[in-house]
């Protein structure tokens, strides 16, 4: 796999590519306004009874809203989580608290149309740092095997890994970490450790202000990919180099002699090394309504105030609905993850005569989900045939963000 990094106009495009397929893309507007992973230092501005939720001023700027589920109130050692009492029993107008963002902001052109709760990100006190065979959850004293790890081997193997582990804790193992030495991951534990230590420190004082930026997008593509054998990182920019360079010292050493500036022979074109490498065509089906098949079938996303809605069609495939379901469950999947789709997904397969045949389309679908970076929960088929499932993401839309770039009638 190569990891692609361009810039334009601002904005920071990272994409993944695997023999010409692309399998990761990741955009940073400039625009953004709230960034998925951030840590503020928020001041409480009102309590929303009905909601049990808190809205934040997190920088002068930006608000935020806060769920009772999502308050942790610390005392010394322990760490109180909220949900047991209405959150106005916890919080007041005027409090102080350190949170980060659960989903980032992005603003557009229609922010003026739509209700306040479309536009406020989603905060949390119940921090976590991602590194990238490990997430580190401070404020909790145990440490466990990712729930989204469902194969019984391979937690078995994280489970004595992280046995092996000696005085590291609250930290949570990622598929990824299977098969790296105990020392490796202690190292990166500590490593995520002070960055808390760091961030906790600047936790004072009563002005409310951003105190760390989250993961950019070249981050969370080397931390999503960390289980991916990645040949080169090419880039073409010193500032790029410098930048990625100093994450791999720290968190990948053994990626830093993959860093590879590409020179291009024609500098005028923008994303001139995503066209380089053949991958624009790719990126520009990811602004269409619908995907073409390699049999014939097509596949079309409807999207929805309440949700996401995908029709299989067989077009001019003859083999059979579930040799059409079987190819389209496979695309589907990397379609959601590339164009970053969210909330609540209806996919209208080719009707299939058996609960075999729609237990093997939800077994594809979720070993297709197992990589995916936001989770992803399958709740099965409807007594209509429509399979269900949601998926919560970290970061705006690819559509919403190419709409902020100008590039959506490109």
């Amino acid at each position: 796999m190569d990891i692609l990094i361009e810039e334009l106009a601002g904005s920071l495009w990272v994409a993944a590519v695997d023999k010409g397929k692309l399998l990761g893309l990741e955009v940073d507007p400039f625009e953004e306004r709230v960034r998925y992973g951030s840590i503020y230092r928020a001041r409480v501005k009102r309590i929303d009874a009905s909601m049990d939720a808190a809205f934040l001023d997190l920088d002068g700027v930006n608000q935020g809203i806060l769920y009772n589920r999502d308050v942790r109130i610390r005392k010394k050692t322990k760490v109180t989580k909220g949900g047991d009492v209405a959150i106005g029993k916890i919080l007041s107008p005027g409090d102080m608290v350190t949170v980060q963002a659960r989903s980032g902001y992005l603003p557009s052109d229609v922010d003026e149309d739509l209700p306040p709760l479309e536009k406020t990100p989603v905060m949390t006190m119940d921090i976590a740092f991602h590194g990238r065979y490990l997430i580190s959850t401070p404020l909790e004293t145990k440490s466990r095997i990712s729930q989204r790890i469902r194969d019984a081997a391979l937690r078995k193997l994280l489970q004595k890994m992280l046995n092996d582990l000696k005085q590291v804790n609250g930290i949570i193992l990622r598929k990824a970490a299977a098969h790296t030495q105990t020392d490796w991951l202690t190292r990166e534990a500590k490593i995520l450790q002070s960055v808390w230590d760091n961030v906790d420190r600047a936790s004072t004082g009563n002005e409310p202000q951003l105190i760390m930026l989250g993961p950019d997008a070249v981050q969370r593509t080397l931390a999503d990919q960390a289980g991916a054998r990645i040949t080169h990182i090419n880039l073409v920019t010193l500032d790029q180099f410098q930048s990625v360079e100093q994450w791999c010292d720290i968190f990948a050493p053994d990626l830093v002699t993959k860093i590879r500036p590409v020179e291009l022979k024609d500098n005028d074109h923008e994303l001139g090394l995503f066209l380089h490498r053949g991958v624009m065509d790719e990126i520009n089906t990811l602004l269409q309504p619908y995907i073409l098949l390699k049999g014939g079938g097509s596949i079309v996303l409807q999207p929805t105030a309440a949700l996401m809605a995908i029709d299989v069609n067989s077009g001019r495939d003859r083999r059979g609905a579930l040799a059409i379901n079987v190819d389209a469950a496979t695309e589907i999947a990397r379609q959601i993850r590339l164009r970053n789709l969210g909330g609540i997904i209806i996919i209208d397969f080719l009707k299939m005569a058996t609960a075999a045949q729609r237990q093997k389309i939800i077994d594809i679908m979720q070993t297709q989900f197992d990589d995916d970076p936001c989770t992803v929960q399958i709740h099965g088929f409807t007594k209509l045939g429509l399979l269900e499932l949601t998926r919560n993401r970290r970061t705006p839309p690819l559509a919403d963000r190419m709409v902020a770039l100008g590039l959506e009638d490109e």
